[in-house]
């Protein structure tokens, strides 16, 4: 099928954003397609409405939990104005694998994010070299073991195999040889080594008594390489290019793309020297971005599909707001040190945070140094259900969850809840068909007429034939529930 400029706007914003809400389609609109393209890379130009200081969130004996952190990065993803950075810093989050099963530290791996955030659309050497030197890596790779008189070979394997090259684009030999030239790398306030897990306050070290200052020969290349030289060196091979060129393809548009493609965008990203920007313009600018084989074919991983339906209902703003007046309000609790009202605006970043963890991605925690496996592996029937459920924590009144936590001021009897208010979306025509039809166009979502017409009829068994505000998040809960386990649902 050949797209409207407008469809073509849309399929850009579910890729490299999170969902192509009404509010956002009419804004990336305004000057096209071009001018939709420029808007989302130029996000440096939008206002950061999400920086939040961590320590806002302590409690009475001044810590910041690991949930709390995760939160922040959840709230991050519902709230920004500035989609890319963030679709960007989870694409580098799952290509530089680290996780908090680990790395228990949350301030360590806030980290570590905010390095993946920072240079998410800089060069790729300089990302590489900073996330290498990332004393959350360091650690989660055993890089702080590694010393002349026995070098660890973890991180020398990785970053070719996992990071830059690929397998089958070096030997046993060059990452015996490469390891050697990363000896010496580590964490610590002091001058003396850390041998222990990070702290927030631990930045990279060298100590050169612990490096190997012999020759070494790696990828046909000979001399005194110390680890900055190595990384260049794995930058200088064009199998780099190619290798990060199809990652982030395969992740954004569709897997398993054609040889001669990949040959043409990575020729380009060589020459700009990395320029990730570039590659993503030039990915953007792919008429294959736009073909058959990508439109509605990638299926939502689990943030996709918690955080888009959260901006879809305009809850990410509302959000934004109340955290800001948490800010500047504060209701310290005097039983736990906390400020309620300022924990309690991350309800939506919460539930999102929880739903995509159950649905099996959970934010700084990827099941191991590979990053979470995509595709068909997210659709499972335990996965469907978790889908199936997210239409009860969307909508204020959803079936009652576990016991409260005590230690949760979010919890409730229900759980943590998006809680919207379901009426005002369809009060223009709050009939059956007219609440599929208003469901249907905020969700982004387009199905065949016997689909619609199920929708409707579960819309009239719930709720009759006039829906008011007394019936109208149960009606839309379970409109939602059937439309959430379609096929087509599942696609962005």
């Amino acid at each position: 099928m050949v797209l409207t400029e407008q469809e073509k706007i849309a399929h850009l914003l579910r890729r490299f954003g999170f969902g192509a809400s009404e509010a956002e389609l009419t804004y990336y609109s305004k000057n096209g397609l071009a001018g939709a393209i420029t808007a989302l890379l130029d996000y440096e130009k939008v206002e950061d409405v999400c920086e939040v200081d961590p320590m806002s969130f302590s409690n009475g004996k001044n810590v910041v939990n690991l949930r709390v952190i995760q939160n922040l990065f959840s709230m991050r993803l519902i709230g920004t104005k500035r989609p890319l950075e963030e679709k960007m810093t989870l694409f580098w989050h799952n290509h530089f694998a680290c996780s908090s099963a680990k790395v228990e530290n949350g301030f360590v791996i806030y980290n570590h994010i905010n390095t993946l955030r920072k240079y998410a659309m800089g060069r790729f050497n300089v990302l590489l070299e900073a996330i290498s030197k990332d004393p959350g890596m360091i650690y989660y790779l055993d890089g702080q073991e590694n010393v002349a008189e026995h070098p660890n070979e973890n991180f020398a394997r990785e970053v070719m195999e996992l990071f830059t090259l690929g397998i089958g684009n070096y030997t046993e030999k060059d990452v015996q040889e490469s390891a050697r030239c990363y000896t010496g790398w580590t964490y610590g306030r002091g001058l003396r080594a850390n041998d222990t897990s990070p702290k927030r306050i631990d930045t990279f070290k060298f100590f050169l008594n612990r490096h190997d200052q012999g020759i070494k020969t790696v990828l046909g290349e000979t001399g005194n390489l110390n680890g900055e030289e190595m990384l260049l060196l794995l930058c200088k091979q064009k199998q780099t290019a190619k290798f990060i060129t199809k990652k982030l393809w395969s992740w954004f548009a569709y897997e398993d793309p054609e040889d001669a493609l990949i040959e043409r965008l990575a020729t380009k990203f060589y020459a700009s020297n990395l320029d990730i920007k570039a590659l993503v313009r030039s990915v953007m600018e792919s008429p294959e971005f736009y073909s058959d084989k990508a439109f509605r074919k990638v299926i939502k991983n689990p943030v996709d599909f918690t955080v888009s339906t959260i901006r879809q209902l305009g809850a990410g703003q509302i959000m934004i707001e109340r955290l800001k007046e948490g800010i500047a309000n504060p209701q310290i609790n005097e039983q736990n040190g906390l400020n309620l009202p300022l924990v309690r605006s991350l309800a939506p970043a919460q539930t999102a945070f929880s739903s995509s963890k159950s649905m099996g991605m959970e934010l700084m925690a990827p099941p191991d140094v590979s990053g979470w496996r995509t595709g068909a592996y997210w659709i499972t029937s335990a996965t469907m259900v978790e889908r199936m459920k997210w239409a009860d924590k969307l909508f204020a009144g959803g079936p009652a969850g576990n016991t409260q936590n005590p230690a949760n001021p979010l919890g409730g009897n229900r759980g943590p809840q998006v809680g919207i208010q379901a009426y005002p979306l369809f009060a223009e025509d709050p009939t059956p068909a007219g609440i599929v039809k208003s469901l249907m166009s905020v969700f982004d979502i387009s199905l065949p007429p016997a689909k619609v017409a199920g929708l409707v009829t579960t819309a009239e068994n719930e709720g009759g034939q006039r829906i008011d505000q007394r019936n109208a998040n149960a009606v839309a809960r379970a409109v939602c529930k059937l439309m959430f386990s379609t096929p087509e649902f599942q696609m962005m």
